[in-house]
């Protein structure tokens, strides 16, 4: 593991008590309501929280215990904040090059041209931060973070102040730094879209204590957590792809328990890549559907038939080979199909979402 912890922050109405690790590579979120501890929890690892009462170890490092406290410039670490906080007599050139200059050589992991091309800043050097959109500020602001070098890369609910545009703009930024870099991040977020595109693992956070932690798949569709049952709720699922089509325009991934078709993207035959699937979009039938417009259609078995916050639905749980799915369907067809534990039957996927 690249970080454990173990620490107590006591506060007015509120007492932070955490003991979980982290993942060596990829992105761990953290994910939870608002007031759940998230931030305090960044910043504890961040050395910002001076008189919590904690273990912090990452790699074979002691940052933090009850002899020695390491302060936050001295933690191999990249904290990229909700908001950008650039330099606004610099442009961007400068704000990158004004931590990156100040770094030895011989310690510059990244250099500033890999770090612009990641982040897709080339046409933005000579702006200043008033003519950038939050979207490309937040770009900027990662990309100073990468350029000290860390070990270790700490985001703190980035895309909250952002509107939907720019949020859309960025996210494809924050897929390729996890596609690309080997530093393990651990991504701050209550927006569980955010946290199914760019997350590996994933701790839930709720009223400052870990309910839960493990691979994301896995806590997405578990029955016992609010995850499953959430307006967005859906599964992320692993896949290769398989075949492209160019005169339909698509390319077909195979997943768990079968293979599903979307939109044709330019990824050689092979490449692994992963698929989000929202409930909402799933469907199930008995018989295999004959004469229907949808094209993803595959073999699943009921494991078993979980409220839903509408009454007037329910959530299906879905063994999809060795992953799980979820299909939100009415009470009404529910029990029209007799719907029951051990049921095979059919899920019909009206749409799939690439995640790169």
């Amino acid at each position: 593991m690249a970080l454990a912890l173990s620490l107590a922050l006591a506060r007015p109405g509120f007492t932070l008590q955490v003991q979980c690790e982290f993942a060596a590579r990829g992105v761990t979120a953290l994910f939870g309501r608002s007031g759940s501890g998230k931030t305090t929890l960044l910043r504890c690892i961040a050395g910002l929280e001076r008189f919590a009462r904690a273990r912090v170890c990452f790699d074979d490092e002691v940052w933090q215990d009850e002899s020695r406290f390491v302060p936050t410039h001295r933690r191999a670490l990249g904290y990229v904040f909700q908001e950008a906080s650039l330099f606004p007599h610099h442009d961007v050139r400068g704000n990158l090059e004004f931590g990156f200059r100040r770094l030895p050589r011989s310690q510059r992991k990244i250099q500033l041209d890999e770090a612009v091309s990641l982040l897709g800043l080339e046409t933005l050097m000579q702006h200043r931060s008033e003519q950038l959109s939050g979207g490309e500020r937040q770009r900027v602001a990662i990309a100073r973070a990468l350029l000290a070098s860390p070990r270790l890369l700490l985001l703190d609910e980035p895309l909250s102040s952002l509107d939907e545009t720019s949020k859309a703009e960025i996210l494809p930024h924050l897929e390729r730094l996890h596609d690309s870099l080997s530093i393990p991040m651990i991504y701050v977020s209550h927006a569980l879209g955010e946290v199914m595109r760019v997350a590996d693992q994933l701790i839930l956070l709720d009223d400052g204590r870990v309910r839960a932690a493990g691979r994301l798949q896995e806590l997405l569709t578990r029955e016992d957590l609010p995850l499953a049952h959430l307006e967005n709720a859906g599964a992320v699922l692993e896949g290769t792809i398989e075949a492209h089509d160019p005169a339909y325009h698509l390319s077909f991934v195979s997943i768990p328990g079968g293979r599903v078709a979307l939109a044709l993207k330019a990824l050689p035959i092979g490449h692994r890549v992963r698929v989000r699937v929202d409930a909402r979009d799933v469907s199930v039938a008995l018989k295999p559907p004959e004469l229907t417009s949808i094209s993803n259609v595959l073999p699943a078995t009921v494991l078993d038939l979980q409220p839903d916050r509408d009454p007037a639905q329910v959530t299906v749980r879905l063994a999809l080979g060795n992953e799980r799915l979820l299909a939100r369907v009415t009470r009404r067809s529910a029990d029209q199909l007799g719907l029951a534990r051990g049921m095979p039957l059919y899920a019909q996927i009206k749409s799939v979402a690439l995640i790169d």
